[in-house]
């Protein structure tokens, strides 16, 4: 899928999540249980997704993490209530393809074809690093928007499903630590191509009070 249709799942799915949430007391959200879902990324290697599954587990209300499989390849571990990590997984699937399709439409470009073929990587991995940063901004506001909504309910539901889930996630006592990525040199002309992907489109959640 494009970036555009992928934005716009994730506006639906995050719809028919809060009407779920909405239509479960309090005392049904303590008890749910939490589950943890793995993205896979065939790669050993650190890939532009990265930059993005913060965002996507905060939009879904769950936590992530980055770990190693047995074949040394990179995977990301999504944790929380049984619905949310599956949406986190549909969606990291889904951006994951569609970063996949925009930079073949990008290689396909005058402007890529501008870049020497020395710098060509370098273009490649600025123009998806823009994306997902785009993408991920879209999520952060979206999510801003849905939790202004939400807790014009009288109910804070974010609050509630996170104590639920670092409760559990701290019955798992894993030890977790932060990672500095490195820097990385960019084209800010690439940068700015997969970056006005994410600008093209005006989101819209689809989400009112009722």
């Amino acid at each position: 899928c494009t970036e555009a249709e992928a934005l716009l799942a994730a506006a639906k799915v995050a719809e028919l999540l809060d009407r779920y949430d909405l239509s479960l007391t309090d005392i049904e959200i303590r008890d749910a249980a939490c589950e943890q879902r793995e993205y896979e990324t065939y790669r050993k290697k650190r890939i532009p997704l990265d930059d993005c599954v913060g965002a996507i587990a905060n939009f879904c209300d769950c936590r992530v993490w980055r770990e190693k499989n047995q074949a040394g390849e990179a995977r990301y571990v999504f944790f929380g209530l049984r619905s949310d990590v599956e949406v986190a997984h549909y969606l990291t699937e889904l951006i994951d393809n569609a970063v996949r399709s925009e930079i073949g439409r990008y290689k396909m470009s005058a402007a890529y074809r501008r870049f020497r073929h020395r710098d060509r990587h370098m273009a490649n991995s600025s123009f998806t690093l823009g994306m997902v940063a785009s993408i991920a901004d879209k999520l952060t506001v979206m999510k801003t928007e849905r939790d202004a909504v939400n807790n014009g309910t009288g109910r804070d539901l974010v609050v509630l499903k996170a104590s639920v889930v670092d409760a559990e996630l701290e019955k798992l006592d894993l030890k977790l630590r932060t990672v500095r990525r490195a820097t990385r040199m960019v084209s800010p002309t690439a940068y700015d191509a997969g970056g006005a992907e994410g600008a093209l489109l005006m989101i819209n959640p689809g989400i009112r009070r009722t």
